[in-house]
């Protein structure tokens, strides 16, 4: 079993958070990685869905998407219901034809905000992405090309103002730090904060008690 198997495992045994959803948010700076993780926790969870909050933000609402979680995600999944949003095309600038969200037993939420003040409710778990800011703007610009500059620069002013305003990180339950193999998991400033907390870290893992 390796560390992504065992943070699935751990995530599972978590109660649900929203309605039937046990909702797990992947947060951290752009370019820390965050789709990466994401993407193979989804399949170490046996392909669970992932909600990418650039699918609700657009250019010029780049962090004021929590109306549309909050109403097209949020409130079905904690009535049982099956979600629905329209995610935005980037290149088109406008919205796309709506995409069904069913309920499952453990639904990734990631983008950065996803650990933002009003989400935390909803959630069981909280993973931050533990790259700094300058190193992960630098992965992201080279990631997505000089074509992307002036986009990148407004965007660090938004993120950095955001996360003044609205940290996630002192909330997080986990933080995860990329290693040449693989992920350490270790204990956020929240991790204590529980008296009932089913999960430990400990030797770069998450696990059950």
């Amino acid at each position: 079993m390796n560390d992504l198997d065992r943070a699935a495992h751990a995530l599972l045994r978590l109660p649900p958070s929203c309605g039937p959803v046990r909702l797990v948010a992947v947060d951290g700076h752009a370019g820390s990685g965050k789709s990466t993780l994401a993407a193979r926790l989804s399949a170490a969870l046996g392909d669970a869905p992932v909600l990418r909050l650039d699918d609700l933000a657009t250019h010029e609402e780049l962090f004021a998407w929590t109306g549309r979680l909050r109403e097209q995600v949020l409130e079905p999944l904690s009535r049982g219901e099956t979600a629905s949003y329209r995610p935005y095309d980037w290149r088109l600038r406008r919205f796309g034809e709506a995409r069904a969200l069913p309920p499952a037993p453990v639904i990734l939420v990631e983008g950065v905000g996803a650990g933002r003040r009003m989400v935390r409710p909803f959630l069981a778990w909280l993973l931050w992405m533990e790259r700094g800011p300058e190193e992960s703007w630098v992965r992201g610009r080279r990631r997505d090309g000089p074509e992307q500059a002036s986009f990148w620069d407004g965007w660090t002013v938004a993120e950095t103002r955001h996360f003044a305003e609205d940290p996630s990180r002192p909330f997080a339950d986990t933080l995860v730090r990329e290693c040449e193999e693989g992920y350490d998991w270790l204990p956020g400033p929240a991790a204590t904060a529980g008296t009932e907390q089913i999960i430990t870290h400990g030797d770069g893992f998450m696990s059950v008690i």
